[in-house]
């Protein structure tokens, strides 16, 4: 789990890494190591991973020998996660972005909202109701299509005033997945509150992502990226 801010730093960070540090020790599925330092990115570490989760912002400072090691480490079979402003880093690096299916496009509302569950069979899903009202930062996202992703969660924009969007579309995903070469990614925009952390709902989300991402964990079919 890197949590490195070359941007923005959330003050949300503290409470994720203390979440998924406990989420590793009760559930005992995975080990977690946390760190804001980069360098661990890089190919003799990756070799040990299943998987590597950004809670990052901005330019992060890693090679181009780095980068590539983070790409040719999920295209061969390992999974990524972003968290949040995961969306919102490596704005020079436009393979990161195709990797994770698209960056940060603003934040247009932050209110209470409702959400839409797209998918119900998913590991990060199963647990949620159809709807859910949750309050968020709600981020908007260029160079994103579902044409390219799976989509699990939804805005539902009857909830906010669209005339605040960005998107021609309407169309406001706030977590998805999908293939990457062999390897599996997720994504989700929640996470900017530090309560969300506390919540069983958003850390079963999470953890659901992670272990998919990981293992695989899935029947259903994702798209490919």
């Amino acid at each position: 789990m890197l949590t490195h801010s070359a941007g923005f730093k959330h003050d949300y960070l503290p409470a994720a890494v203390e979440a998924v540090r406990r989420l590793a020790a009760t559930r005992r599925e995975l080990e977690v190591t946390c760190t804001e330092d980069c360098s661990v990115i890089n190919a003799e570490r990756l070799e040990r991973a299943s998987v590597v989760l950004f809670a990052t912002t901005g330019e992060l400072p890693m090679t181009p020998a780095q980068r590539g090691a983070l790409l040719d480490f999920v295209r061969e079979g390992g999974g990524f996660v972003g968290v949040h402003n995961a969306a919102d880093t490596f704005y020079t690096f436009g393979d990161y972005g195709s990797m994770l299916g698209g960056y940060f496009n603003g934040h247009p509302w932050t209110q209470e909202v409702r959400i839409k569950v797209e998918d119900r069979a998913y590991p990060s899903t199963r647990h949620l109701p159809a709807t859910l009202r949750v309050r968020e930062e709600v981020y908007t996202f260029k160079n994103w299509s579902r044409r390219k992703t799976h989509v699990l969660i939804s805005l539902d924009t009857g909830s906010v005033d669209l005339a605040k969007g960005n998107r021609d579309d309407n169309d406001y995903a706030l977590s998805w997945c999908h293939r990457y070469g062999e390897g599996r990614v997720f994504y989700t925009a929640f996470g900017h509150f530090k309560e969300r952390w506390a919540e069983e709902w958003f850390t079963t989300h999470l953890w659901g992502g992670i272990l998919w991402s990981a293992e695989g964990t899935t029947e259903r079919p994702e798209a490919e990226g």
